[in-house]
């Protein structure tokens, strides 16, 4: 199933009574994510809720997660509405993405990746669902006459101050846009890409742009400096300058200073004063067109594809009014603009889904051109912080969707778990079918080379006999099986930059725990046991008298 829009996606969930509508009169400076807070980290047990709700308890009322609350009456915002937790639980994910069970799109990526060359004309009749899946996924152009994101259009005396943005906890250094489809391209080959960063608003016309140093919209933000790069008194174009700016700049994260350095000529990018790097934002998008935009997909393919292969329906896209850039055309706001190379400025604090807030550093500013929207806006947001909240559930979804995509090139893996309670970049655990000494090792480098992978703080790897979903038996499993001085792995690269424990920002250690089985043939001498389990005769015996012993 696909949804239209944002608004057809809000009626399906009240159908579904997965939507409660509040009216009374609430804050977005703090207050909205209190009540937000509440409600996401209600968790039905067999006697309901274990979260005790302070004013109003929710016992009993709901599944883990909360329903998706639109706030209507939102204070010094008449006429608005804010919409959050839309993603925050099972079932709302899986309605998200049209399924019954988000096993299902894996099984369609699965799919995907093991069509074979036709032999027959059977075969390629059985090929005609999967083909129909990628023709749907190549987004659909319209005109701007009849784009929903174009009834209102402003050019000039726009403010973001007019939208009901959230200031989410007592310490953040403002208000942020927390559910932004970010648009960017390549400089290089005009490549589409669409990231989800927070955006701190400094006023009416700029904000922060946290494009965290690995992300792929950072990357081209870091393209268009390369390109800009010279040696004191040369043009542009010089690889040496291209190397120098990145490591002068830290990769962009700081201003590379004027003038030589202990007398040695400087790299200058005065080639790129006033120049930019054009941004759209697309605020409150259908839903499989906003989590596109968080999934770890390779920098090659396009988000917009992405989108329209899990709605099963192409995404209807359409040009900026000021940008050379294409936007969801049923998006309820579209912000436009640019940042300008080599600007920066500081950002946050940020209370963010680690559980800590995020310190202030510098980032990009955007500058805005233009604002577009429909009308009576609906403003999408999320909130982050102590887990469990709305991006625990979008998490759980990217790691049973791309599963089979990461047994591509990890064959071996079975199964793997990112707690929730590990922020997903924290904690890995990991089943694999051991085959050779060192086999664990192998798997732990393997995912650490693997895009967004490369920033997980700790994996475990265990025997394909242990269920990672199970946290209980992979911590038996861990507990017993190691030796810490021989089990324990460490290494050196790139953390997220969130990670306010490294010993620097983006760089620092990560750990890999071996607690598979230790063989011979890794130099392990002892014998080792068995674990303890009853016999299968034993258990059909007391399973035919269960019934009779009033247990």
């Amino acid at each position: 199933m696909a949804y239209d829009d944002l608004r057809d996606w809000i009626r399906t969930l009240e159908k579904n009574g997965e939507l409660k509508r509040i009216r009374e009169e609430v804050s977005p400076e703090l207050e909205i994510t209190e009540i937000t807070d509440r409600v996401s980290k209600t968790e039905v047990t067999g006697q309901g809720s274990r979260i005790k709700i302070a004013v109003g308890s929710t016992e009993g009322k709901y599944a883990p997660g909360g329903p998706a609350l639109l706030f209507e009456n939102v204070k010094g915002f008449p006429g608005h509405a804010v919409l959050i937790n839309q993603f925050g639980s099972e079932r709302r994910m899986a309605m998200a993405l049209g399924v019954e069970r988000l096993d299902e799109i894996a099984e369609r990526i699965k799919g995907l990746m093991n069509v074979k060359a036709p032999t027959g004309l059977f075969d390629k009749l059985k090929m005609l669902p999967q083909l129909g899946a990628l023709t749907s996924a190549f987004p659909k152009t319209m005109l701007a006459k009849d784009a929903p994101c174009k009834e209102v259009i402003l050019r000039d005396g726009f403010d973001l101050n007019a939208f009901p943005i959230l200031k989410c906890w007592p310490h953040d250094g403002g208000r942020f846009i927390t559910l932004p489809c970010v648009h960017t391209k390549d400089p290089r080959t005009g490549k589409r890409n669409i990231g989800m960063y927070r955006m701190q608003v400094y006023d009416g016309q700029t904000t922060g742009m946290h494009w965290q140093r690995q992300k792929v919209a950072a990357e081209h933000y870091r393209e268009a400096l390369r390109a800009g790069a010279a040696w004191a008194g040369e043009s542009a174009g010089s690889a040496s300058a291209r190397v120098a700016a990145m490591a002068e700049s830290a990769g962009g994260a700081v201003t590379i200073p004027d003038g030589p350095i202990g007398g040695i000529p400087q790299v200058v990018m005065e080639n790129l004063k006033g120049s930019r790097l054009e941004v759209a934002v697309a605020i409150g998008t259908e839903p499989a067109t906003t989590f596109a935009a968080i999934v770890p997909a390779p920098p090659e393919v396009e988000e917009f594809m992405i989108a329209g292969f899990l709605r099963g329906k192409p995404v209807e896209i359409v040009k900026c009014e000021t940008v050379d850039l294409e936007v969801p055309a049923s998006a309820e706001i579209v912000l436009e603009g640019y940042v300008e190379l080599g600007e920066l400025r500081s950002e946050g604090p940020f209370g963010d889904h680690t559980g800590f807030y995020t310190m202030t550093d510098d980032y990009p500013v955007f500058h805005l051109t233009c604002i577009t929207h429909r009308k009576n806006p609906i403003y999408a947001a999320t909130i982050v912080g102590k887990p469990p909240m709305e991006d625990a559930w979008m998490g759980k979804a990217v790691e049973r969707i791309f599963l089979p995509a990461m047994k591509v090139t990890i064959p071996e893996i079975v199964d793997i778990n990112l707690p929730v309670e590990g922020v997903f970049h924290n904690l890995m655990l990991v089943s694999i079918k051991k085959s050779y000494p060192g086999h664990a090792r192998k798997v732990m480098n393997a995912v650490w080379s693997l895009g967004q992978a490369m920033f997980t703080k700790c994996i475990v790897v265990v025997d394909e006999d242990c269920d990672v979903q199970d946290i209980a038996e992979v911590v038996l499993r861990v507990t017993n099986n190691i030796d810490p001085e021989r089990d324990i792995q460490f290494t050196l690269g790139p953390v997220d930059s969130l990670d306010h424990s490294s010993r620097m920002p983006n760089y620092g250690s990560k750990m890999g725990i071996d607690a598979t089985r230790k063989w011979k043939a890794e130099g392990f001498e002892r014998p080792w046991p068995a674990m303890i389990e009853m016999d299968q005769a034993t258990k059909a015996k007391v399973d035919a008298i269960w019934a009779k012993l009033g247990l």
